[in-house]
């Protein structure tokens, strides 16, 4: 089943205010998030759940702290191909997808082809994941590594304008 995601447009001041409030808390129960955004409980669960089918909202996450669970290496990475057609970039694509360690990847402009955010326990398993993993992905030919000393901002809540 395709879901079809809303235009910002179709979305209403109240459901503008529903997300900002759901972002903040994804665990807030429906008659508090009712209360905050002056709807009545029922308008407002239907309100959520249209924007759950209509993927506006695509999930509700547990945020772990990434020390707490030994991947404290916060490392970007650019990947360079040797060549570009959209077999290599979708082989290449596959063979990310199965790696737990990276978080995000995203083909992008510029001098490198893939930007790639990762989190594992040390230094020394990072190495490991350039040499044996990401060097070797389908055209993989040059990389450049990023590796994180402090972490100033990181967050998932998105800006909405009303």
């Amino acid at each position: 089943m395709k879901r079809t995601t809303r235009t910002p447009k179709t979305l209403d001041k109240i459901d503008l205010k529903i997300l900002h409030q759901l972002q903040k808390n994804g665990r807030m129960a429906m008659t508090e998030l009712a209360e905050r955004v002056q709807l009545s409980t029922t308008p407002c669960t239907e309100r959520v759940r249209r924007m759950e089918r209509d993927g506006v909202i695509q999930g509700y996450h547990a945020r772990l702290n990434p020390h707490a669970i030994g991947a404290a290496l916060l490392v970007f990475v650019e990947i360079k191909l040797e060549a570009k057609s959209g077999n290599i970039f979708d082989a290449f694509r596959r063979e990310i997808m199965s790696i737990p360690e990276i978080l995000e990847c995203h083909l992008v402009s510029g001098d490198f082809d893939y930007l790639i955010k990762a989190r594992i326990p040390d230094i020394s398993l990072y190495r490991k994941l350039l040499g044996d993993i990401l060097l070797q992905l389908p055209s993989a030919k040059e990389s450049k590594s990023y590796v994180v000393m402090e972490e100033v901002k990181e967050t998932l809540i998105l800006p909405l304008n009303d």
